[in-house]
């Protein structure tokens, strides 16, 4: 990783947006619908370091090389953070590309290398990102408290959020019912979430880059992954950063201890999974889901 991502809240931040021409209004395009402070400065007062005072950020732009460089300087005298548009060199943070829905942004950056390509992905991001989603992620914020005291143990509150996450709350918001998606989740909550988690099944013996955009998924959301000894580390890599990685040496036993007390697992084997263990998950009332790591073949003749 050649450059760390973080997100910066912009509510009732200021940004300074020094110089003119079309890269710094293209950022001033890029931040209207944010909730932050604005402030253009142009001429002598964008060289002034009282001018970024109490700025988190700022985006500078200009043909002139001097005036950039020294506009830069000015911010960096005021402690502020500074883009130079066009300059990577000249800057302490480059800008990604931006899928925008409210509470839901995606970046992607490649350091200032290519913003071209960036672009090109972004594009291809958006169409998986649906414009429902930032709406989905506001009414979660509100009812952060509430789901809080309903469900005091992180692992079954995780548990409870993530079927909400594939369940009709999510659907309604998707479609732009909030208040539907509200109700939904409200019911779901007062109807005793399931306080067992779920043993996910992932037979990981394919090729990796087969993998099912489900078996993707259920890795990426897992708090655990338990893998038979020799499992490929490209299907590892898919797991979040901070899932729990259980010893090969008691993965059926731990899987299932974990998924007692409302833990999602990924349950890594190569090949068909072992019945007894199946058997066992579900003998204890844990669900259970079965998923190939790579689709279906296609049929004779199917193009």
């Amino acid at each position: 990783m050649d450059s760390f991502p973080a997100f910066f809240p912009l509510a009732g931040a200021k940004v300074v947006l020094a110089g003119k021409g079309p890269g710094i209004e293209a950022k001033a395009r890029l931040l209207a619908s944010s909730p932050a402070v604005l402030v253009r400065l142009e001429g002598n007062e964008a060289l002034l370091p009282g001018a970024y005072r109490g700025a988190r950020l700022a985006f500078v732009a200009g043909d002139d090389e001097l005036f950039a460089q020294a506009a830069a300087a000015a911010a960096r005298a005021a402690h502020v953070l500074v883009n130079v548009i066009d300059r990577p060199a000249w800057s302490d943070f480059n800008t990604p590309a931006v899928v925008d829905r409210g509470e839901v942004v995606a970046a992607i950056g490649t350091g200032g290398a290519s913003p071209v390509l960036a672009t090109l992905l972004r594009t291809e991001l958006e169409a998986h990102v649906p414009e429902g989603a930032g709406g989905f992620a506001a009414l979660l914020r509100r009812m952060q408290d509430e789901v809080r005291v309903a469900l005091p143990d992180i692992a079954q509150r995780r548990n409870f959020l993530r079927q909400a996450l594939s369940g009709p709350a999510a659907k309604a918001a998707l479609e732009g019912d909030l208040a539907g998606a509200e109700t939904l989740l409200r019911e779901a909550l007062a109807a005793n979430p399931p306080t067992r988690g779920r043993v996910s099944f992932i037979d990981a013996s394919g090729q990796v880059d087969l993998i099912t955009l489900r078996a993707l998924r259920t890795l990426a959301a897992a708090d655990a992954v338990a893998a038979d000894e020799g499992t490929p580390k490209a299907f590892l890599d898919l797991a979040r950063r901070d899932a729990d990685h259980l010893p090969t040496s008691a993965v059926a036993g731990q899987a299932t201890a974990l998924a007692l007390t409302g833990r999602s697992v990924a349950r890594l084997t190569l090949g068909a999974p072992d019945p007894a263990e199946v058997a066992a998950c579900e003998q204890l009332g844990i669900a259970v889901q079965i998923l190939s790591s790579a689709p279906p073949p296609a049929a004779p003749g199917a193009l």
